[in-house]
C-alpha cells in the first residue's frame, strides 16, 4: 500500500456555493478497522446544502458528503469484512465528496453488480430515512399511507418500501410528477388547496389512512396528517416548530429528532440487495462532475427534483 492523491471539496467558512473549494491531500494507508476507497459516485442531499450554509451548526472548515460509492483501494490490517478491488457502498461517512477518501468499515456495504454507481451512490441516505419512518409508523400490511412530497427521493424510498410490506400509499406531489407515482405503485394527488377533500376521495379506493409520512414540512401536510390519522402514526423528516408543537414525532438529524442510528445501520445491507434485485429503483435526475460542486448545489436548492443529485470524479 503507498499514499493516495485525493480531490475533495472543502469549505473554510459556511455560505453559499462559493465556499466549496476543490483541493488536494495525500491519503495515507488506512489505519485500524478504516478502509480506503476510489469513489465512483457521490450522493447530494438537501442535508449538504444546510450544512453548507450552517443551518445545522457546527464548525468551519468542513467537508460535505455523506454517501459514495467506489472500489476499496486499501484495508487496514484488522479488517477482514471487505478486501480490496470489492465494489462497495459507504454510508453514513463525513468527507464524501471527494475523488478518494478513508472510511470506517463498519460503514461499508457490498455494491449489488448490476446496480450503477450513481444509483448505488444515492441510495442510501434516503433509503435509511424512509426505512427509519416506515418503522417509526409501524407500517405492515393493510396499512394505508399518506405520504407528503412523494416525489422526492425519501418519498420515492417509502412509497417502494411501503409496497414491499404490503401496504397501499396516497402521495402528494404536482400534477407533473403523478405518472412517476404511478409507475412506483402510489395513488397520486395535487399538494395545495382542497387537500383534505383530494386525499378523502383517493381513500374512496385505497382507504382510509392509517399512517403518514410527512416529507415536505408543509403546514397544510401536517394540518391534513392531523385531521386524518392518529397522532403516534405520524412521522415528520422536516422537524419544525409547528411539527414539534403538534407533538409529531420528528426522524432524522434535526436537532429534536430521533436519529435511529441502529435501525438506519442495520438497513443499510437490505437496501443494497433490494436495489441489486431491481425491488428498490433509485432515480438519478442529474449527474455533475465534482468540479461543478457549485453548480450541483445550485441545482438541488432551485428544483424540486423528483429523484437524486449525483457528482462524479
Amino acid at each position: 500500500m503507498s499514499e493516495l492523491t485525493a480531490t475533495y471539496v472543502g469549505a473554510d467558512e459556511h455560505g453559499g456555493v462559493d465556499v466549496l473549494q476543490l483541493r488536494e491531500e495525500q491519503l495515507p494507508d488506512p489505519g485500524p478497522g478504516q478502509v480506503r476507497l476510489q469513489v465512483r459516485a457521490i450522493g447530494v442531499n438537501p442535508i449538504d446544502l444546510k450544512v453548507r450554509q450552517g443551518m445545522r451548526g457546527g464548525q468551519a472548515p468542513f467537508r460535505l458528503g455523506y454517501e459514495v460509492a467506489g472500489v476499496v483501494d486499501a484495508v487496514g490490517s484488522d479488517v477482514t469484512s471487505v478486501s480490496v478491488g470489492e465494489d462497495v457502498i459507504a454510508f453514513r461517512i463525513d468527507g464524501g465528496y471527494a475523488s478518494a477518501l478513508t472510511v470506517p468499515a463498519a460503514d461499508v456495504v457490498p455494491k449489488p453488480a448490476g446496480l450503477p454507481w450513481p444509483e448505488a451512490a444515492g441510495l442510501l441516505l434516503a433509503g435509511v430515512t424512509a426505512v427509519h419512518a416506515l418503522e417509526v409508523t409501524g407500517v405492515g400490511d393493510g396499512d394505508v399511507v399518506l405520504v407528503h412530497g412523494a416525489a422526492g427521493a425519501v418519498g420515492q424510498a417509502v412509497i417502494q418500501l411501503a409496497v414491499l410490506r404490503g401496504a397501499r400509499v396516497i402521495g402528494t406531489a404536482s400534477a407533473r410528477n403523478h405518472d412517476l407515482l404511478r409507475s412506483l405503485g402510489a395513488i397520486p394527488i395535487e399538494y395545495g388547496e382542497g387537500l383534505h377533500d383530494r386525499i378523502l376521495a383517493a381513500a374512496a379506493d385505497a382507504g382510509s389512512p392509517t399512517a403518514a409520512i410527512d416529507a415536505a414540512g408543509t403546514e397544510e401536510s401536517i394540518a391534513a396528517s392531523l385531521d386524518l390519522v392518529d397522532r403516534d402514526r405520524i412521522v415528520t423528516i422536516v422537524v419544525s416548530p409547528r411539527s414539534a408543537e403538534a407533538g409529531i414525532k420528528g426522524v432524522g438529524g434535526a436537532p429534536g429528532a430521533d436519529p435511529g442510528t441502529e435501525i438506519r445501520n442495520a438497513a443499510r445491507a437490505p437496501l443494497a440487495e433490494l436495489a441489486g434485485e431491481g425491488r428498490l429503483a433509485v432515480r438519478v435526475v442529474r449527474k455533475f462532475p465534482l468540479s461543478e460542486v457549485r453548480e450541483a448545489h445550485r441545482f438541488v436548492a432551485e428544483n424540486h427534483a423528483a429523484g437524486k443529485v449525483v457528482l462524479i470524479p
